[in-house]
């Protein structure tokens, strides 16, 4: 057999080999992965590139030195799930950088970070002073992660004590011009649902790029053609709306009718739409 045919074959091995060990070894972020493991992923890669080559002229010791690296990754990997202290040993433990407002010189020192390193650590976390931080921690993936002083946070719904609608996984429902039915289903909506929605902001399926839907209901496209304008989806305030609307007219016809029923009728049923409004205004105004 010709050398670039042995050179072939031996290359698409190794290639659907790397993906099937990338897959074992588990979904990492090279971002974010600590540096032991960053070091491992060099040497499987080093390894699969001078098998390839023949440089590791014995192909079967070149498979199982890899063979023998990627398990012992795997089950280092298994072994810190397993044990907080096998984890601290492989992948260190977390820095305090500063801790009740106070830099930690010490601590600085022994992860060899600079101060200049810590503001720009903290400008990147929108903190840009250092006496905004109520605590700060380098995470053994080098990664720092910062908790503001209570006074310093943004307020929010809950610091108010205002209720909000919980919210979940917005579902893309358009791609690429194309409905994707399954996130419709799983949502309990279909493409009838869809159309009408795409009908209502005038727009043609064709020139969606992506559309999601949340769990209001509410429609969010992306057009291919960025010259046109689409309006903002208004489910939840429209009926807000409605429902005002309604019990105003409650009011009203209390007022104009003559007759004693049925202006008790309008005027219970006024309070009772309104208590129903003052418990739904949360979720539909924010």
């Amino acid at each position: 057999m010709q050398d670039w045919l042995i050179l072939l074959l031996k290359t698409i091995g190794l290639y659907f080999l790397t993906f099937i060990i990338i897959r074992l070894m588990g979904k990492s972020n090279p971002l974010k992965m600590t540096p032991f493991k960053f070091i491992n992923y060099i040497i499987i890669a080093m390894f699969v590139v001078l098998i390839t080559l023949n440089i590791i002229e014995n192909w079967a010791f070149g498979m199982l030195a890899l063979g023998v690296w990627v398990a012992f990754t795997i089950a280092l990997d298994y072994l810190s799930i397993k044990s907080k202290q096998i984890h601290d040993i492989v992948n260190g433990k977390s820095t305090i950088l500063i801790d009740k407002g106070k830099i930690m010189e010490e601590n600085m020192q022994q992860s060899r970070m600079t101060g200049e390193e810590l503001l720009s650590a903290l400008r990147s976390k929108n903190a840009f002073s250092f006496g905004d931080v109520e605590f700060a921690v380098m995470e053994s993936t080098g990664d720092i992660n910062v908790l503001l002083k209570a006074d310093k946070k943004p307020v929010t719904a809950h610091d108010l004590g205002n209720q909000v609608a919980p919210q979940s996984q917005p579902q893309t429902v358009i791609l690429d011009g194309n409905v994707l039915d399954e996130p419709l289903s799983n949502m309990g909506l279909n493409r009838d649902w869809l159309y009408m929605q795409l009908e209502n902001i005038g727009v043609s399926l064709e020139n969606n790029f992506i559309g999601q839907a949340d769990s209001s209901g509410d429609l969010f496209v992306d057009l291919f053609d960025d010259s046109l304008q689409v309006p903002m989806p208004r489910v939840k305030e429209m009926l807000f709306a409605n429902l005002e609307k309604t019990h105003a007219d409650l009011l009203s016809f209390a007022l104009e009718t003559d007759s004693n029923e049925a202006k008790n009728m309008y005027s219970k049923n006024a309070t009772k739409l309104d208590e129903v409004v003052q418990k739904l205004k949360p979720y539909l105004l924010h």
